[in-house]
Formats: structure tokens, C-alpha cells, sequence
């Protein structure tokens, strides 16, 4: 079995930055907050945080078959006829690279939030709502 450093090289970064991410993150708990119209309130905070981060989802969109009864109007047919009337809509299965998902909130959202900096910055990872519907 021959030595591959450049294996060796990619191990040790690993290890590193998971240890410098443990080190960064000791002690750090979410927490419930609620959005204001001006910035966001942590529950334990007692200080509006102004201007706070909010979490972001790269990736690829993946949508498996689908089907879907809707309505269709402003269509128009060969002859120029206009279609309109119910039907099913059916969409192969597709995957879309490169999207965000940017999450929107508006004032009276409560949200999770990781408070960071003794409280003066905060990462909203999302909103939360009752479980009873």
C-alpha cells in the first residue's frame, strides 16, 4: 500500500476545521425569538439585536413525479379558441441545480435563532409554530 499525502493533507484539514467548528460553537444553544418591526427579540435577551443574519439553504431541488387537478383559462387552441375548464396536470420527475431557499419573515414571526456574541448578533435558522396546527 503506497502513502497518498495529498489523502493525508485532506484527513488533517478535516479534523482541524470540525475542532476549530466544536470550539467556536462550545456553549452555544438556540433559543426562541419573535421578529420585530425594527430587528428581533431573543425570549432571554433583553435588547432588540437591529441588524441579525438569516440562514440559507443551497442546493438542488428535487420535485419526484407529480400530478395535479387544476383549472386552465387564457389558453388558446390551434384556431385561436380560447380553453378554459378543469384538468390534471402531470409533471415528470426534475431536479433543478443551483437554488436557494430564502426564508422571509415578517414582524410577530417567532423564529429559532442561535445568538452569538453575547447576544449582540443572532443567526435565524427558522420560523416555528404551534404544533396543534
Amino acid at each position: 500500500m503506497t502513502y497518498d499525502p495529498y489523502s493525508a493533507l485532506a484527513v488533517s484539514l478535516r479534523e482541524n476545521a470540525a475542532r476549530k467548528a466544536a470550539e467556536v460553537l462550545t456553549g452555544v444553544t438556540a433559543e426562541l425569538g419573535t421578529v420585530t418591526g425594527t430587528g428581533l427579540k431573543l425570549d432571554s435577551f433583553k435588547h432588540e439585536i437591529k441588524e441579525y443574519l438569516v440562514a440559507e439553504f443551497p442546493g438542488t431541488l428535487k420535485l419526484p413525479d407529480l400530478m395535479l387537478t387544476g383549472g386552465v383559462r387564457g389558453l388558446k387552441d390551434s384556431g385561436g379558441g380560447r380553453v378554459e375548464g378543469q384538468g390534471e396536470f402531470t409533471f415528470m420527475p426534475s431536479e433543478t441545480k443551483d437554488t436557494v431557499l430564502s426564508l422571509k419573515y415578517q414582524p410577530g414571526d417567532r423564529v429559532l435563532a442561535l445568538p452569538l456574541n453575547g447576544g449582540n448578533d443572532a443567526i435565524v435558522l427558522c420560523r416555528v409554530v404551534s404544533g396543534n396546527g
